[in-house]
């Protein structure tokens, strides 16, 4: 006798959820496939941009994903950002060179005290799996900033095409890449946060090259932030995976054809169905 196993839908439900710590009114959308009985592990994904969900087919990306068995039960929180993105996202208290980044600290109090509450209250399966953030861009570096800082609650981060040029002092200004925030935090963090990392690039995201070494500054950047990592005791590849994508652009259609490839590492199924 054989048993057919169904193909979970995937629901999703917008919620705008209003923020005291960002002083307006935070639209969001939970994706969360519809056939949980309550007893399985259900994980947890809060994604920045969650405006460009739709453009990056992220449901049904969920769905095929799903009905391949090739990850597990998730729910994936996708936050809208607001007119203030250059003020809400970056590294929490560190502004940079340009004064942006000014509010990140207040976006992590929002993500820590409002939004994981919400969300667990809002899903009637609890979250008791792995937790991950992940972004795209600037949104990437907010990811990596507030996962870690807070690895008491989060298990992974994923960074696509990240702003990991986010810096100090302006290049006209005798920049050095002991300027970029990013690294700063990493090397000037006392303890090792328990976290695992995605980090993705494409060799066409950007053309600017600083140093003139003929490879693009958002690959150096996301390298160097990997040797800083490595410095600091993780290991590849059981903690640190790098995917370069060839071709790769710093847009949304790149990022959603690396999208499964990020949530099969992140959330891979407990058994084969």
């Amino acid at each position: 006798m054989y048993l057919t196993m169904s193909v979970p839908e995937v629901i999703h439900t917008p919620y705008i959820l209003k923020s005291a710590f960002l002083k307006r009114n935070v639209e969001l959308e939970i994706f969360i496939p519809d056939n949980l009985m309550g007893n399985e592990t259900l994980n947890l994904l809060l994604f920045n941009d969650g405006q460009d969900a739709e453009e990056m087919k992220l449901k049904e990306t969920l769905t095929q994903l799903y009905a391949k068995g090739r990850i597990a039960a998730l729910a994936i929180v996708a936050i809208k950002a607001s007119a203030e993105r250059l003020e809400e996202y970056g590294v929490a208290g560190i502004p940079d060179f340009a004064g942006r980044g000014s509010k990140a600290k207040a976006y992590t109090k929002f993500i820590m005290d409002e939004l994981l509450p919400f969300v667990q209250e809002t899903i009637a399966v609890p979250v008791n799996g792995k937790r991950a953030f992940a972004g795209f861009s600037l949104g990437g570096l907010s990811a990596f900033d507030i996962a870690w800082n807070n690895d008491n609650l989060f298990d992974a981060v994923g960074v696509f095409s990240g702003s990991f040029w986010w810096r100090k002092k302006d290049l006209k200004d005798g920049y050095t890449d002991d300027d970029r925030i990013a690294h700063q935090l990493i090397r000037e963090t006392a303890a090792k946060p328990e976290l695992k990392f995605w980090l993705m690039t494409g060799t066409a995201d950007e053309t600017a090259d600083r140093n003139r070494n003929l490879i693009i500054d958002s690959i150096d950047d996301t390298i160097d932030v990997i040797k800083e990592l490595l410095k600091k005791g993780y290991k590849r590849p059981e903690e640190i995976c790098y995917y370069e994508m060839v071709g790769g652009q710093h847009n949304v259609a790149t990022w959603s054809k690396v999208l499964p490839a990020f949530l099969q590492w992140a959330f891979p199924p407990s058994r084969v169905l």
